[in-house]
């Protein structure tokens, strides 16, 4: 690991807690004109999620809609320890792949994306396809009820590249007070670890086999870039840094999919929305996939095309903004972003 250059971006060394200010406003600001969120910030133990998971979970649902009731019956189906059970259960959830039926306590459904992609000849059985990594990505970041915290607060709201882990528990903590909640600083540490751990591959040890198995590792959206001192302790830390940088493996299919569901659970009643607001908004593709600006107006420059005429770009000295001919069908766009007509 390379120590950080004067070269390097980083930020002033401002004691952890201003720095959690900063970050607390922000999301203040942007908190007024979001839809209501809830979160959770456990749940996922000390397990990133591995690739056989979501399929796995999947395909056992579908046959056995009791999976969840009964954990000693699911460890067995599973194949799996009982906080592995727990573990699968909170990244199937979260990414948007089963559903806890109402009213049902322990019982759970599979989503219609979760049929379409990991069931019975879905788009990606076995997932080995990268695009649904980053689908996978997009649903952890974007969710609104029962949102893993840390996704969407350092993917949405972290007002800088990089960050050191201290930095970031201390502007988790101030956040939980604002909401309320009394967390303990070890459920703090475990869930900030368990987001660096699925994008970062660790230098060695069974923490880096247990990233190598996490799929999100492929993605290479978080690196870690040096270290430096940390204001308040003293000593170095890691730095992890967002790749913000145009995105070659994330299809002009995938995009417009994504577009879509943004505009549909943050805009639905609009027409119009600007670029920025595409670039940059809570839950956008700009912001959620880490592109930079000027790339996300390149893809909108094609959004048309991309789209079979569903949105329009438009461009002037003075406005940058995009239209919503029509509402699509979801389904159509996910299949587009397999190639499946």
């Amino acid at each position: 690991m390379r120590q950080a250059t004067a070269k390097e971006k980083t930020p002033s060394h401002k004691p952890q807690a201003a720095q959690a200010e900063e970050a607390e406003s922000e999301l203040h600001t942007v908190h007024a004109s979001a839809p209501p969120v809830t979160f959770r910030y456990s749940g996922h133990g000390t397990f990133p999620c591995r690739y056989t998971w979501l399929p796995k979970v999947v395909r056992r649902l579908l046959t056995q809609p009791t999976l969840f009731e009964d954990e000693d019956d699911a460890m067995m189906r599973l194949g799996v320890g009982k906080n592995m059970v727990r573990a699968i259960k909170f990244w199937a959830e979260s990414a948007g792949v089963i559903n806890q039926i109402s009213n049902r306590g322990n019982a759970y459904e599979v989503t219609h994306f979760g049929q379409r992609v990991f069931g019975p000849g879905g788009f990606d059985e076995y997932l080995e396809d990268i695009q649904t990594l980053w689908l996978i990505h997009w649903n952890l970041s974007t969710r609104v009820h029962e949102a893993p915290f840390a996704w969407y607060y350092l993917i949405n709201h972290w007002h800088r590249t990089d960050f050191t882990k201290p930095e970031v528990l201390a502007a988790f903590e101030q956040e939980t007070r604002r909401e309320d909640r009394v967390l303990s600083p070890v459920t703090l540490d475990e869930h900030c670890s368990i987001f660096i751990r699925c994008y970062v591959t660790p230098m060695g040890g069974k923490q880096a086999e247990d990233a190598l198995d996490c799929p999100l590792n492929e993605l290479g959206l978080l690196e870690e870039i040096g270290e430096r001192p940390d204001a308040d302790s003293g000593r170095r830390e890691p730095i992890y840094a967002f790749r913000v940088e145009d995105k070659g493996d994330l299809s002009p299919a995938l995009f417009t999919y994504c577009l879509h569901d943004f505009w549909a659970t943050r805009h639905a009643n609009e027409k119009t929305l600007a670029a920025r607001q595409i670039a940059g908004g809570v839950g956008s593709p700009g912001q959620v996939f880490k592109l930079p600006e000027h790339t996300v107006r390149e893809r909108l420059e094609t959004i048309g095309r991309d789209s079979l005429g569903v949105f329009e770009y438009q461009e002037s000295a003075s406005i940058q903004q995009v239209t919503r001919r029509s509402v699509p069908n979801s389904d159509t766009l996910l299949r587009r972003v397999y190639g499946v007509r």
